[in-house]
């Protein structure tokens, strides 16, 4: 990451917390500069309901003001709480643009509010979450959801998919594609020397030697046998 560049931060869901997340955001100073992405009246709206006294400079490439906003207007009006399908494909514009931006340089990261998921699928554009639409935007063949907080990072085997579809999905390959990642971020990105993976059985009781459910015999067990023979520590 280019510490010289901004990081984008997409307002999301625009009826949602994300605005308000921004406009609280706008007032701090942060180690980085931040350029945020989204509709001004909506969170200057939200930071007047706040008692915020925001004073966001409109974004321009080159600037070295600790935050900006860079305008990306909803085409309907907002109104806090309530959905609206016709600004769905707004939050995709504010992720398109963010994307772009990080794609071409412009910016070193981007963090993403809220969406709301179903507001995008009912303005007709198939959505299931922010890391697969990245995924598929990028041409990313396989990529780790990472759940982070309080000394715990949690990584992820499946997302987003219904929970009778599960067992159905934890296949020996996808579980290898996970772990490589995993642990090769750890120790690249996280600079974790030798990282310590546990991982989570399927089944109550892990499948309670196969009475339970066999997955953990069937799939996870021998994953993790031919990856210790990699040398990745898993438990």
């Amino acid at each position: 990451m280019d510490a010289a560049l901004p990081i984008a931060v997409t307002s999301g869901e625009p009826a949602g917390i994300g605005p308000d997340l921004c406009a609280i955001a706008a007032t701090r100073r942060y180690a980085a500069r931040l350029v945020f992405l989204g509709d001004r009246g909506v969170i200057e709206s939200r930071a007047k309901g706040r008692g915020l006294a925001l004073d966001l400079p409109d974004y321009a490439p080159g600037s070295s003001a600790p935050a900006s906003l860079l305008q990306v207007a909803a085409p309907a009006p907002v109104i806090a709480g309530r959905l609206d399908p016709a600004n769905g494909r707004h939050v995709l514009a504010l992720l398109d643009r963010a994307l772009d931006g990080c794609r071409a340089g412009e910016f070193a990261a981007m963090v993403t509010a809220p969406v709301q998921k179903s507001a995008i699928a009912d303005a007709g554009v198939p959505f299931t979450g922010h890391t697969e639409y990245l995924a598929a935007r990028t041409g990313t063949p396989r990529v780790v959801m990472m759940l982070a907080g309080g000394g715990l990072r949690v990584a992820l085997a499946t997302t987003h998919l219904p929970l009778a579809a599960v067992p159905a999905a934890i296949r020996r390959e996808g579980i290898v594609g996970t772990l490589r990642i995993l642990e090769h971020d750890l120790r690249v990105r996280f600079g974790i020397e030798r990282p310590r993976i546990l991982v989570a059985g399927l089944n109550p009781h892990a499948g309670e030697s196969g009475h339970l459910g066999r997955e953990e015999i069937d799939v996870i067990e021998p994953v993790l046998d031919r990856l210790r023979g990699e040398g990745i520590d898993l438990v």
